[in-house]
């Protein structure tokens, strides 16, 4: 491969990307970047620090000066700031439930969306390529990307995912515990970001009724038919 394979992915809450995102990047041999967990990780910093997240300034001069190393390797994408492993820690609900107060932090985003650019070049560079999954890769931190996929879900399919990897079970109980989580989130976000409506040249695949290799296998189809048509051209 004479060029670095730069694949971005973005979608909702429960559409699987994270999921697919790391598989494909496993099976392609490619590194990896969760540019969602940066935002996880800010939020988790400044509950740390004793940053007010609603002082939009504090947050962003935070983002600024986070000590923030992010693994790239699809199977193990360790989340280190400041010396501390938060891998699991940013996943919390406490994390989920404030991340939005910060990911739709204007001056934050471009703070963030710069560092993912240049983690894109990097992470391409070591390792030949990258998968980038987020909410606003295909459009505004890698509109250039060699393939471009928005991974979308329909409602109930999400909400069953996000509560069976939350909660264990997908039972009426548990989906509604999450429903405030997922579509809140994605409502706030989407105030700043459109990641439901694919742009121009962007690839939809739906995976509200695919398993989770068949969703992998779907993403996989798409990057090898645009490498295909960059070969025969």
């Amino acid at each position: 491969m004479t060029a670095a394979l730069t694949i971005a992915i973005d979608g909702p809450s429960g559409s699987g990307k994270s999921s697919v995102a790391r598989a494909a990047a496993q099976r392609l041999g490619i590194g990896y970047l969760d540019t969602g967990a940066m935002y996880r990780a800010l939020t988790w910093w400044c509950v740390d620090q004793g940053v007010d997240l609603e002082d939009r300034a504090e947050v962003a001069a935070a983002a600024r000066t986070m000590p923030l190393e992010l693994g790239t390797d699809p199977a193990h994408p360790v989340v280190v700031v400041g010396g501390t492993d938060v891998t699991a820690a940013i996943r919390t609900s406490e994390v989920s439930t404030a991340v939005s107060t910060v990911a739709t932090n204007q001056e934050v985003r471009g703070i963030l969306q710069q560092l993912q650019r240049e983690e894109v070049t990097r992470i391409a560079a070591e390792t030949g390529g990258v998968v980038a999954e987020g909410r606003d890769i295909t459009t505004v931190v890698a509109p250039d990307a060699r393939v471009r996929i928005l991974l979308t879900a329909s409602e109930e399919a999400r909400l069953r995912r996000r509560s069976t990897e939350l909660h264990g079970t997908a039972d009426a109980a548990a989906v509604e515990a999450t429903r405030d989580q997922v579509l809140r989130r994605d409502r706030d976000d989407s105030t700043v970001s459109d990641f439901t409506d694919a742009a121009e040249g962007v690839v939809v695949v739906d995976t509200s009724d695919l398993s989770l290799e068949g969703s992998i296998e779907a993403v996989l189809d798409v990057v090898a038919g645009a490498t295909a048509d960059d070969a025969a051209h």
